[in-house]
């Protein structure tokens, strides 16, 4: 069973790699803002999954003959009842790491999953949301903010911070399903995928998975 990931995230392409599955990879090229902006007010939970939605249903009826179910996801970092994507730039990476420092959030990852097997009528899928909360160091000093900075680590990822790559040495704790806070919670996807009449290991594909 082929299954397409609506993403370019290496992190999210790795939680799958290490659960046994190689993903077709495609970006799905949404436009967060108007999809966003179409929506209303949203709560985090409800954001989340709006984006994952559209970037599921718009790789899975982009025309490209999928034969597979397609996977969207998104991130989003809520402190203090904000929500935060990725920051894009240094000056707004520094202001969130003062922000959050020694403080526990919530990270939020939205899910959509849509059938587009041959001879299925998939609709327009099913969806879930997870969250974990995330503690961060409280004694992390700004050499350390600044040279996470510089990795230009932290600028492209919800929340401007990750926990399997450098800036995992700065979270004290999570409560949670961890994968989730990388982007994908396998639990989620597994559940969806077995209410599309998918079994998880039908996706097994990487060498050794099955063995």
């Amino acid at each position: 069973m082929r299954l397409v990931l609506a993403s370019t995230s290496p992190a999210r392409l790795a939680v799958l790699r290490g659960a046994g599955i190689e993903p077709i990879v495609r970006p799905s090229d949404v436009d967060e803002d108007a999809v966003l902006a179409a929506a209303g007010p949203l709560s985090p939970a409800e954001t989340v999954l709006a984006l994952a939605r559209a970037k599921a249903l718009a790789v899975a009826d982009s025309g490209e003959p999928h034969d597979a179910l397609v996977l969207g996801g998104d991130s989003m970092f809520e402190l203090d009842g904000a929500i935060h994507g990725k920051p894009g730039t240094p000056e707004r990476a520094r202001d969130r790491w003062h922000a959050q420092r020694g403080r526990t959030g919530t990270l939020w990852s939205g899910h959509w999953l849509v059938d587009r097997r041959a001879g299925h009528d998939g609709g327009e899928g099913v969806g879930a949301v997870k969250s974990a909360e995330v503690t961060f160091v409280d004694d992390l000093g700004h050499d350390e903010i600044e040279a996470y900075i510089a990795s230009g680590e932290p600028l492209q990822v919800a929340g401007a911070f990750t926990i399997d790559s450098l800036g995992g040495a700065f979270i004290e704790r999570i409560d949670g399903d961890p994968s989730t806070v990388i982007g994908i919670s396998l639990p989620v996807v597994r559940a969806l995928s077995r209410e599309l009449g998918c079994p998880w290991p039908g996706f097994w594909n990487r060498p050794g998975a099955a063995s």
